[in-house]
């Protein structure tokens, strides 16, 4: 089968790799009809693959082909929702909705041996556990909406749960990428009163404003800070969702989160330490958040999804096919392209 593969950086290629297929009674093969390229695969796309060869891809929908003898909950034909993790759905910290911590799991697109979602099929391990059925066809208008729970919409939702979003409360998110947009519909969704976007992109502002943002900071460092200040009667924000995961991002975070806040970070973080520790110590933020537990939130934002209360999957903006991936890398990493959806 063919499948999206990383050898260095910047150098992401369609290549034949074996096929899809059963390894163990708990796995399901999905043929994958939707998948898309995560912000975080921009990551290794600039500084390397974790290793040569790597499948990429960790967002899907597909179809189930073919079910392990264990398999009880999906069956061949559905539609199925793929999350970021797979997770057996059994253990201790599934049962605590952290399927991401799970004692068996794991994540797809970061090494060889488990397989990517920028592919025709995939081996889906724990398929009880892991995948969730859909009540759609694989060619429901839905589709882009419903391929957010993947990631980027649950991702969202938990920056704004860990940052203790709450109804009146105001809100700036940090980054105007596809999780940062999200997590603009999680604040709105969750009753935040004032929700300020920390971005440049006209056409991502614009996207932010319709999702419920109506304030907006472009400047950065200190000059950014103080405008966070000025529209808040210089307190800072009861709530920052901080989906970027680079320095200057959890900096921003710090700076402006009032006394008693609470910063949600989502971005996978590219610095060693947060900043400002003993002021944010002194002041009594909270500091949360880590890899969302997708799984755990499917069921709550299935419904708003399904009846058109938000629309997550506005932040698709371009559409390749599996000979096109390597252009919507290049496309993402130029910020021509906001989100990019795959159709193997």
């Amino acid at each position: 089968m063919r499948a999206t593969v990383m050898y260095k950086a910047h150098d992401v290629q369609i290549a034949d790799v074996p096929d899809a297929g059963l390894r163990n009674p708990t796995d399901a093969v999905i043929r994958v009809a939707r998948a898309c390229i995560c912000g975080s695969d921009l990551w290794p796309y600039n500084d390397g693959p974790n290793v040569s060869g790597q499948q990429m891809g960790h967002e899907a929908i597909g179809v189930v082909e073919e079910v392990g003898s264990d398999v009880r909950t999906v069956k061949p034909g559905q539609v199925v929702v793929m999350p970021f993790a797979y997770s057996d759905g059994t253990c201790t910290f599934c049962g605590d909705g952290l399927q991401t911590s799970c004692v068996h799991g794991g994540f797809f697109g970061q090494g060889t041996e488990i397989g990517g979602a920028q592919a025709e099929a995939l081996c889906i391990p724990y398929a009880d556990g892991t995948l969730y059925p859909l009540p759609v066809g694989e060619d429901d208008a839905l589709m882009p909406s419903l391929l957010t729970l993947a990631d980027v919409m649950g991702t969202g939702h938990h920056a704004a749960l860990t940052a203790r979003v709450a109804p009146g409360a105001s809100v700036a998110v940090v980054g105007d990428g596809a999780v940062g947009l999200c997590a603009v519909i999680a604040a709105k969704r969750l009753g935040a009163e004032q929700i300020i976007i920390m971005g440049r992109h006209e056409d991502r502002i614009r996207l932010a404003k319709e999702f419920g943002a109506n304030d907006v900071v472009s400047e950065r460092g200190e000059e950014a800070h103080e405008r966070v200040r000025s529209l808040t009667g210089g307190f800072g924000v009861h709530a920052v969702l901080e989906c970027v995961g680079s320095g200057q991002a959890i900096g921003t975070a710090t700076a402006i989160v009032r006394p008693g806040g609470g910063i949600g970070r989502v971005g996978l973080p590219h610095y060693d330490t947060v900043p400002d520790v003993q002021p944010i110590f002194n002041e009594n933020v909270s500091v949360a958040g880590g890899p969302a537990p997708v799984r755990a939130y499917i069921e709550e934002l299935l419904p708003d999804i399904m009846e058109g209360r938000i629309e997550p999957g506005r932040v698709f903006d371009k559409t390749v096919d599996l000979d096109g991936v390597p252009d919507g890398y290049r496309a993402m990493n130029d910020r021509e392209a906001l989100k990019v959806m795959v159709r193997p």
